[in-house]
């Protein structure tokens, strides 16, 4: 009897081990050309002390056992409701002056994936991204359909001006001024999308990308962030990717899927494949922009190719990294 409760002993302290993972999360607010010297000292602060509060906050929950697809839809959301990044309240506005919002996300384990694009009434697109995922037999909705099936799911209705800021209007006031060419080529370098990648207690790899897209996007476009494979992407395979960028490359060049291709594929360490089609694939292209990413182990690579980078991660150590510039 003793054996048999001795084996028992040793077969559930087994099964707590393997469900107690250890966990990691990435995060980034979008990357730019923004230098250091032309930020305003008291919006970095701002940048910092909310960075240090949302990945805090989301190991936190990482660490008591809570799924990685709640946290990157609980931290996403957090920077969806803040004026300070291009998703949710800060979007930027559209050639008319409307608000078309995209959101995006997938789970490692089973690759279920949720997406919708250019919805225009919906306070969380990420959330409604994973209701996509979970309540329909689709990956992803667009526009009025995306919005019908929100009403279906009980999401409430809001009024367009709640994602309006002075910033999206002076942006946009800004490009119209400028020649379109002229306008076009200043805004692609300018990105504030915001992306969540983790590592859960479950072992599991999850990711998801929300954003307004570009200043001054016309006839209904659509970037990378709601692509699955392209602004993001997560297999516990391999890894997960949350991109910022020019989101055309990025779609172009399916960054997100490619990253991962090359550590399951090739052999490629997360770093040595993240900087090949950052620093390779995307500068050659004439493309700007970066990603967060993460693999099984829990391992955070930050690779961007613009002056900055607003980012912040907790590894499987405890390490933390908050930083927005290239230079950190």
């Amino acid at each position: 009897m003793f054996f048999f409760r001795l084996v028992f002993f040793a077969l559930a302290t087994a099964a707590a081990v393997a469900e107690d993972h250890a966990v990691a999360i990435a995060i980034h607010g979008g990357a730019g050309t923004l230098e250091r010297v032309a930020m305003d000292p008291d919006k970095e602060s701002q940048y910092r002390r909310f960075l240090e509060e949302l990945v805090s906050d989301g190991h936190d929950q990482l660490t008591e056992g809570h799924p990685g697809l709640d946290v990157v839809v609980n931290i996403i959301q957090k920077m969806e409701a803040s004026p300070l990044f291009n998703a949710g309240r800060g979007a930027v506005l559209t050639w008319e002056g409307n608000h078309e919002l995209d959101a995006s996300i997938m789970h490692g384990g089973t690759l279920d994936a949720g997406a919708v694009a250019g919805v225009t009434t919906v306070r969380s697109p990420i959330a409604l991204a994973r209701s996509v995922m979970e309540s329909s037999p689709h990956v992803m909705l667009s526009r009025e359909g995306a919005e019908e099936f929100a009403l279906e799911q009980g999401y409430e209705v809001i009024d367009p001006s709640y994602f309006d800021t002075d910033t999206s209007r002076k942006a946009l006031e800004d490009f119209r001024n400028d020649s379109q060419a002229n306008a076009l080529a200043d805004t692609a370098h300018k990105f504030g999308t915001v992306g969540v990648v983790v590592l859960d207690a479950q072992g599991h790899l999850s990711a998801g990308t929300s954003t307004g897209g570009m200043t001054g996007k016309r006839w209904g476009r659509i970037g990378d962030s709601p692509v699955i494979g392209a602004g993001t992407y997560a297999d516990d395979r391999s890894c997960a990717v949350s991109a910022t960028g020019h989101g055309e490359f990025f779609i172009r060049y399916a960054v997100a899927h490619d990253i991962c291709a090359r550590v399951r594929y090739a052999g490629a360490s997360l770093a040595e494949a993240a900087n090949a089609v950052v620093q390779g694939e995307l500068v050659q292209a004439g493309a700007l922009g970066g990603v967060i990413a993460m693999n099984p182990a829990g391992e955070i690579v930050f690779s961007f190719n613009t002056p900055n980078m607003i980012r912040a991660g907790i590894d499987t150590k405890g390490n933390k990294q908050v930083a927005l510039f290239g230079d950190e």
